[in-house]
């Protein structure tokens, strides 16, 4: 609805979707405003009860000690006027009652300063009716009832209980005036939860509204765009199909092209390769021609001529045959990937642990006698994809591992995998001589090597890897710090579905 209305008045999909965002954000404050509200009121409510039944325990504290009193009184009364040892007794009893109720009503008060003043007060006017009690019954226990009674008569006993029920009736009012204020504080903390639960409810059922009204009128239009993109599918399915045998055609035109291309350049190299042996031999007699010319008529070989046959002729000859053979082996390479491009795939069901175990034990006699370990994890999850492309991966990875060793420490390999989703992720780290930053992408590049070209190779390898993760579905990433190691990590589907030739 919102959209609906900024869209009307001009204002652009853009701005109608974070106002949406933003009524969402109002919302969701409200709601969770709403939950700080009732948990702060819960506790307010938990403190209001505390405080209350503390103040019942006050105002029953009071009573306990005026009764107290109250009865010691009575009973000291009925003592004096009737002499009956019963009365004595009950008074004494009632009495030891008097000062642990006190305390108790001392301890419940000493978070109100008025209360302790009166307290003070009171724990006097107790003491002072003690005295006057135990003197009115010392007359009587001395046989001087009479002058007991008459001086109960004269005291002014009436007036202390007056002014001691006047401090506990002072001391009630005001617990009672806490009261009213706590509970006049609840009604405040309940009247603010109540309106911000319904101010919370007014922007929830707003946005709700809002939403609901959104999530309709883009359901229809999703509707629409589902429709219209139905239609474009049916014109685009063909188009891929086109487009994907325009492809193949051009991938075997590419494949036809490199094969015999490489073939084409193997007849020029072999004369090459040819001539150079026949260079070679006549090399060697013109060699033995001019040591005979020099032994036998020194006159007519010059320096020049000597160091030309024994000296410069070879070392031309020795690099044209090492320039030769370094091409050999790269149409070679050329010829194996054109041969791996037309090979058709055969996913089959594998076991990793074994074929990655398998691998290590080829290589092992290598590693060992360069002092390097290859450690094969396992468990390892099975894949299923074609094993000739999987094997050539491994054997790759770990075979460059083991080459490029560094001379600094004792050599570690470790092969890994691991179930990602619907993937299988296989890795191979090693910490040998690592590779420089700027080399990570380009040492998967055709005939491209890295770092000091202390090994054989043609630079093929890498790129040889990356051409099958990618037929196969996967992709290979590097891992890799100058001087510390390297870790190649090859994803793979753990399903092959594509078995056709590359395209």
């Amino acid at each position: 609805m919102s959209g609906v209305v900024l869209k009307k008045l001009g204002a652009p999909e853009g701005l109608a979707r974070r106002f949406l965002v933003t009524c969402m954000i109002v919302g969701f404050a409200a709601l969770a405003l709403a939950g700080i509200a009732a948990a702060w009121v819960t506790t307010r409510t938990a403190e209001h009860t505390r405080w209350v039944n503390h103040t019942y325990e006050v105002e029953v504290a009071i009573g306990q000690l005026q009764a107290l009193v109250e009865q010691t009184e009575a009973a000291r009364r009925g003592y004096v006027l009737t002499g009956i040892p019963a009365y004595l007794d009950n008074q004494r009893s009632i009495a030891t009652k008097i000062d642990p109720a006190l305390d108790r009503l001392t301890v419940l008060t000493e978070d109100n300063p008025r209360q302790r003043g009166r307290i003070a007060e009171l724990r006097q006017r107790i003491v002072d009716i003690r005295n006057r009690q135990e003197a009115t019954i010392d007359l009587v226990q001395a046989g001087k009832r009479a002058d007991a009674v008459t001086s109960f008569t004269a005291e002014t006993s009436a007036r202390r209980l007056r002014t001691i029920r006047a401090l506990f009736a002072t001391m009630n009012a005001d617990e009672h005036q806490l009261l009213v204020a706590r509970d006049a504080a609840q009604q405040s903390s309940l009247n603010a939860f109540y309106l911000i639960v319904i101010a919370a409810g007014v922007l929830i059922l707003l946005v709700a509204t809002i939403s609901v009204a959104t999530v309709m009128r883009y359901t229809k239009d999703l509707g629409a765009a589902r429709d219209r993109l139905q239609l474009l599918n049916t014109d685009l399915e063909g188009a891929v199909a086109e487009r994907t045998a325009d492809l193949t055609r051009a991938n075997e035109e590419i494949q036809r092209f490199a094969y015999i291309v490489s073939h084409d350049l193997r007849s020029p190299l072999v004369n090459v390769m040819g001539f150079t042996a026949e260079l070679d031999a006549a090399r060697g007699t013109l060699a033995e021609l001019v040591e005979r010319a020099t032994e036998t008529a020194p006159d007519i070989v010059t320096e020049d001529a000597r160091i030309a046959a024994t000296e410069d002729l070879p070392e031309a000859i020795g690099f044209i045959r090492s320039s030769t053979q370094k091409m050999d082996r790269l149409i070679n390479a050329i010829l194996r990937l054109s041969r791996e491009g037309r090979r058709t795939l055969t996913p089959e069901r594998l076991d990793l642990a074994a074929m990655s175990q398998g691998i290590a034990d080829s290589l092992r006699h290598i590693a060992e006698d360069r002092g390097a370990q290859i450690v094969v994890e396992q468990p390892m999850p099975t894949l299923v994809s074609d094993r000739v492309a999987v094997e050539q991966i491994l054997s790759n990875l770990v075979e460059n591992a083991v080459k490029y060793l560094s001379p600094d420490r004792a050599g570690r390999i470790i092969v890994r995998a691991r179930t990602d989703g619907p993937r299988r992720v296989i890795e191979v780290t090693d910490n040998g001589r690592g590779i420089a930053a700027n080399d990570h992408d380009r040492v998967f590049d055709l005939f491209r090597r890295s770092g000091t070209q202390d090994q054989q190779g043609e630079g093929i390898g890498l790129a040889h890897v990356r051409a099958l993760a990618y037929r196969l579905g996967g992709t290979i990433d590097l891992q890799s710090t100058l001087g510390q190691g390297s870790t190649f990590r090859v994803t793979l589907p753990a399903t092959l579905s594509d078995t056709g030739p590359s395209t």
